[in-house]
């Protein structure tokens, strides 16, 4: 299993900064284990029906790293609040 490169982070995570692209390579992660630690973070609840154990390591790390990056996007909110006020 190849470690993840610069390349596939910016892929798979849209909207990350330098410093988080260089936490997620700093973790040794693979590429499979970031898209088990997105797959938590988009929908844990089938995860945990399937019994499969909380994420732990280099996959929990990824979650906590990917989890405080969609909590800096919900902050900043919308891009555009005009789009907003005309969608309401």
């Amino acid at each position: 299993m190849r470690r993840l490169s610069r390349e596939d982070v910016t892929k798979a995570v849209s909207g990350a900064d330098d410093v988080t692209i260089a936490q997620i390579i700093g973790t040794g992660a693979t590429i499979e284990e970031l898209a088990e630690a997105q797959a938590w973070l988009a929908n844990d609840e089938p995860m945990i029906n399937d019994l499969r154990p909380l994420a732990q390591g280099r996959v929990r790390e990824l979650v906590d790293i990917l989890s405080e990056l969609e909590q800096d996007d919900d902050e900043q909110g919308p891009a555009n609040p005009d789009a907003v006020s005309a969608a309401s």
